[in-house]
């Protein structure tokens, strides 16, 4: 079965064909690091990771690049509000560089926790301001960009296509024109260098042909994506929210510049969401990996309740079901780590488990492949299946991690079992939550209860 992606850019699932035969290009947008990034950035991550891990299971040289937004990004997708780096400035009084490498690093650990893969390539925004000011140049050359008091703008008008992506109206643009957009020529207009209002106030500036300023958040993305993938490059992927904005005018710019199709399929992760609405940093964000394990769950956990969930369908998050989702995740590796064959891998297996994975990435029918595999008691060759199915969802199956369970825990698990064989359900109960108190969780196997720090 061939490998078939959701196209966001057509509204179709596609059987995949890359530029080269057998190399992959493909661009994540990657993280603005001004803050910790919640759960619900990262679950885009997880996804993303699971697509690259998919490409390289059929066969494919991936290579993988991601951007750190350490400019440019301002409070607003309207391009007014403070730069989201110069706001932590103010805030935590350090250079922009330390703030940055401070939180891009935290960042970076949370990928090792969740048994992400980094990109093959890391690249800053900071780092690449003459790339970002060479490509303003091209669109300058060709008659896209325009002046106005606060910056240099591209001109959405010119593209005949603007906003295909996002399958904007062109009657919808066109009532921007009807309200209050400063000095821009279309509502759509977006800019491509800002000028600095106090040249010299700012941490972060540089000269231009167009003044002292920074580049937008937009043309930090298809300056980079090009440099490192070439003008037309296979895969790019990111969240749900990037469509209308970020990615509608990273197209813009890369085709008018280039001439040339940008990029071959778009596909988005959709919202994770907590009471109905999307978990989002300017709202307060939720949880951090690091909060989550404060509060007894393991970052694998959390990796497997996203894989319950198509990355193209909202995710309902509670700790009720990342407690239900680290339940089953225990429970599948404590199945696994008692199996004992060496048996080559299950054909049948793995083929219905390809099907799933390469019908648009397919996680939770993939799952329930891998616990229908665990359960069968008359096929041979598990182990052998169940690595060829980890290397692809990355849960860390096999992993076993050696834990020295102090006494005191030791002898409230015996009572526990104790109360458990007297069916005393409520000291049982009770017992458990005294243990998970002291950071050590029970989980109840068929060969009786296992211990775990958490």
């Amino acid at each position: 079965m061939p490998l078939k992606l959701y196209n966001t850019l057509t509204r179709k699932k596609e059987v995949f064909k890359p530029i080269n035969k057998e190399n992959v290009g493909m661009y994540s947008c990657g993280p603005t690091v001004y803050w910790y990034q919640h759960i619900g950035n990262l679950r885009t991550y997880i996804f993303s990771d699971i697509l690259r891990r998919v490409l390289e299971y059929n066969g494919f040289n991936v290579k993988q690049v991601m951007n750190v937004t350490d400019v440019g990004h301002l409070t607003s997708d309207a391009d007014i509000g403070e730069d989201k780096m110069e706001k932590a400035v103010l805030r935590e009084h350090k250079k922009a560089s330390d703030i940055a490498n401070h939180y891009w690093n935290i960042f970076r650990e949370d990928f090792k926790k969740l048994n992400i893969k980094e990109p093959n390539i890391w690249c800053k925004a900071t780092e690449h301001i003459k790339e970002q000011i060479n490509l303003i140049k091209r669109l300058e050359e060709k008659g896209f960009t325009y002046r106005i008091k606060d910056g240099i703008y591209f001109d959405t008008s010119k593209i005949k296509n603007y906003g295909k992506l996002a399958r904007l109206k062109k009657e919808g643009l066109q009532a921007g024109k009807r309200i209050n957009i400063g000095d821009k020529k279309n509502k759509t207009d977006f800019a491509l260098w800002k000028f600095s209002e106090e040249p010299g106030k700012r941490q972060q500036e540089w000269k231009s042909p167009w003044g002292i300023g920074f580049p937008g958040w937009h043309i930090e993305c298809s300056a980079m994506s090009m440099k490192y993938l070439g003008e037309s490059f296979d895969i790019h992927t990111g969240g749900e929210d990037h469509i209308s904005v970020h990615h509608t005018n990273e197209i813009a710019q890369s085709e008018a510049a280039t001439g040339k199709k940008f990029v071959n399929y778009w596909l988005h992760g959709a919202f994770l969401m907590f009471k109905g609405e999307k978990v989002s940093k300017s709202k307060g964000g939720l949880y951090t990996i690091s909060e989550l394990k404060e509060k007894g769950f393991e970052p694998l956990s959390y990796r497997y309740l996203c894989l319950t969930t198509h990355y193209r369908k909202q995710l309902n998050f509670s700790l009720e079901n990342l407690e239900v989702a680290q339940n089953s995740y225990q429970r599948l590796k404590n199945i696994i780590a008692d199996l004992k064959d060496d048996e080559d891998a299950n054909d049948e297996y793995l083929i219905e488990f390809e099907k799933a994975m390469d019908d648009d990435l397919n996680t939770p029918k993939a799952l329930q492949v891998l616990w229908k595999l665990v359960r069968d008691e008359k096929v041979g060759g598990k182990i052998e299946t169940i690595r060829k199915i980890d290397d692809v969802l990355g849960l860390d199956l096999f992993k076993k991690e050696e834990v020295k369970i102090p006494v005191e825990i030791k002898k409230l698990v015996e009572e526990r079992e104790r109360a458990r064989r007297n069916k005393d359900w409520k000291k049982s109960d009770k017992l458990r939550e005294k243990i998970k108190n002291l950071g050590y969780a029970v989980d109840d196997t068929d060969e009786g209860s296992r211990v775990r720090k958490i």
